[in-house]
């Protein structure tokens, strides 16, 4: 059983870059063939995909966070980190990180049936 769980923190300034860590467990993220996905659901609003980081280290990022998105990983640790740049309120959501067999984009509705997930991290961007 693979499990995931985020961490970092629950308050950003506007500008900073958010940093999240997703730690994984149970599974290699390298051996492991998933797809390990971002996803963010801001208050009130639907599931955004924000990017992913494939087992053979390949990214991939939604357009629309794409000139502020940054998603590595740390094999050593068996953990995968997303980076965020120029936060705004916005940004404001809770951030979940998934394992799947590809991209999850468009999430699946209220993340159903995705293989691991992680119980998600509410980031609150403000001054």
């Amino acid at each position: 059983q693979v499990q995931l769980q985020e961490s970092g923190p629950g308050l950003v300034k506007p500008s900073q870059t958010l940093s999240l860590t997703c730690s994984v467990a149970g599974g290699s993220i390298i051996t492991s063939h998933f797809y390990w996905n971002w996803i963010r659901q801001p208050p009130g609003k639907g599931l955004e995909w924000v990017g992913a980081i494939v087992y053979d280290g390949s990214t991939y990022s939604s357009p629309s966070l794409k000139s502020r998105t940054s998603i590595s990983r740390d094999t050593s640790k068996n953990q995968f980190v997303l980076q965020l740049s120029s936060m705004t309120p916005e940004d404001t959501a809770v951030y979940y990180c998934a394992a799947e067999t590809n991209c999850l984009d468009p999430p699946t509705p209220d993340l159903g049936g995705i293989h691991y997930r992680g119980k998600g991290t509410l980031v609150t961007v403000s001054s």
